[in-house]
């Protein structure tokens, strides 16, 4: 019998809720959007659910505006890791929160999944400064 083609569909992107490694729990979405306010601890990014791909191997990228690592001083590089994908009907989050000093976090944000080497997204966040654009809103 053959086996089923992994499939995947975006379930959500744009301002989440804070999301903590350590639990099974996924961030909630709080607004839908590819514009981000360049705001301390908002976190960002989308969910994925990953179907018929248990055991392979899912690897992710953050692509961030130039800025200064504190620990080397050099510009940061993006971030980078890699996953195996844990069932057959796995969600799973890729995204970042900002900190301080958020004027070098202003700019394009790219966040690329692959599975077993394959693209499955690649999408842009645009981090803008919040000159009161966003007053509207609750996050």
């Amino acid at each position: 019998m053959a086996r089923k083609k992994p499939s995947w569909k975006m379930l959500s992107y744009g301002v989440h809720s804070h999301w903590d490694k350590s639990s099974k729990e996924l961030p909630k979405l709080k607004k839908f959007t590819w514009e981000i306010p360049a705001r301390l601890n908002i976190e960002f990014g989308y969910v994925l659910n990953i179907k018929q791909a248990r055991g392979k191997k899912l690897e992710f990228t953050i692509d961030h505006p130039d800025f200064i690592d504190d620990k080397t001083g050099e510009v940061a590089a993006p971030f980078c890791g890699e996953m195996y994908v844990r069932s057959n009907d796995w969600d799973f989050f890729l995204g970042d929160t900002l900190w301080s000093p958020i004027e070098d976090k202003v700019g394009t944000w790219t966040l690329t999944t692959k599975l077993d080497g394959e693209v499955l997204v690649k999408k842009r966040f645009t981090i803008k400064e919040d000159n009161g654009q966003f007053v509207d809103w609750n996050i």
